[in-house]
């Protein structure tokens, strides 16, 4: 069994004490973003997702990402809600918010990621460039130009090139912690995962792997050195016993869990839209937000898809009570 508590960062205690707990051990939820019926993004909904999401012991969220539709956000929209997670991170000693960056221009990323981190972030978790397919060597000096401005704060460098077509291998990613050491992470989102995770792992200095991809490799992540995992919220108690299982060197209960998961998520994840309008549903049923609505263009569920869903809490249920107001 990994040791899970072993992840460091470059991090030191200002004292020359003990250092700081990892950034990221165990389950990291990526947020979503309540709408309203009429489109419009549901503050107080946010905040009582948020709420929710960082009662359930999580040492750290990450906002936004994919699961967030942040790239369906104004400007002004994002800052916004930025604001409100980083008020809500503050008052919770011990949990970190990890603020993503995905920023094209490499100008407009590093400007993003100076002022997240002005404006409390614990972490960046950097998406590169995608858009018309930019050289390699490109996009190793974007991801070094980001590290460098916001240095020594930690970066999470997401790879998930499903996604984004981009590709770069362990070689590349360490050709740029070895200039800067705060590239302290990587969010592998390969399929699947195991191998680069390994590698990154056998590098000198070795480099953290986050699984992340709905958890549909936790398991193996776990047993390859994963330190921890970012899956969506809405039913994160359910990663978070996983890995717990994992943890306590309870493998076949871990196993068992996850087997148990593993046929709503392997179809939710075949379209990330899906995935997205499946979590708002279950998050609306568990009484997190009002409205499952997803701005357009956006998947629609059909009949079977919400039977699924239900069929997906109830047999979940002892994990996902539902939300007391």
């Amino acid at each position: 069994m990994i040791d899970v508590g072993s992840s460091t960062t470059d991090r030191t205690a200002p004292d020359g004490g003990e250092p700081p707990a990892p950034l990221i051990a165990g389950i990291s939820p990526v947020l979503e973003v309540p709408f309203t019926e009429n489109g419009d993004v549901d503050l107080p909904g946010f905040d009582r997702l948020v709420r929710h999401v960082l009662s359930t012991g999580v040492t750290s969220v990450m906002f936004p990402g994919f699961a967030s539709e942040f790239y369906k956000l104004t400007e002004d929209e994002r800052t916004t809600l930025v604001d409100r997670l980083l008020t809500h991170t503050a008052a919770r000693p011990g949990v970190s918010a990890i603020v993503a960056i995905q920023d094209h221009a490499t100008r407009l990323a590093v400007e993003r990621a100076r002022r997240v981190v002005a404006a409390g972030a614990d972490a960046i978790n950097l998406l590169p460039p995608h858009f018309l397919a930019p050289s390699r060597e490109a996009l190793i000096e974007h991801i070094a130009a980001v590290c460098a401005a916001v240095a020594p704060v930690p970066v999470v460098l997401q790879y998930a090139p499903k996604e984004t077509a981009t590709f770069m291998s362990a070689a590349d990613i360490a050709a740029v912690a070895r200039r800067h050491p705060n590239l302290a992470y990587v969010k592998v989102e390969s399929s699947p995962p195991g191998a680069l995770i390994g590698e990154l792992l056998r590098l000198e200095p070795p480099i953290q792997a986050v699984e992340g991809y709905a958890g549909l490799q936790l398991p193996d992540a776990i047993r390859r050195g994963a330190v921890g995992s970012q899956p969506g919220c809405s039913f994160a108690e359910v990663y978070i016993e996983i890995w717990k299982h994992f943890e306590a060197g309870r493998d076949d209960e871990g196993d068992r869990l996850h087997a148990m998961l593993l046929p709503f998520i392997s179809y939710w994840m075949q379209d990330t839209e899906l995935i997205i309008a499946a979590e708002k549903l279950i998050s609306v049923r568990r009484g997190l937000f009002a409205s499952a609505m997803c701005r357009e263009p956006a998947h629609h569920l059909d009949k079977l898809e919400i039977e699924m869903i239900d069929r997906f809490l109830s047999e979940f249920a002892a994990l996902l009570p539902p939300v007391e107001p």
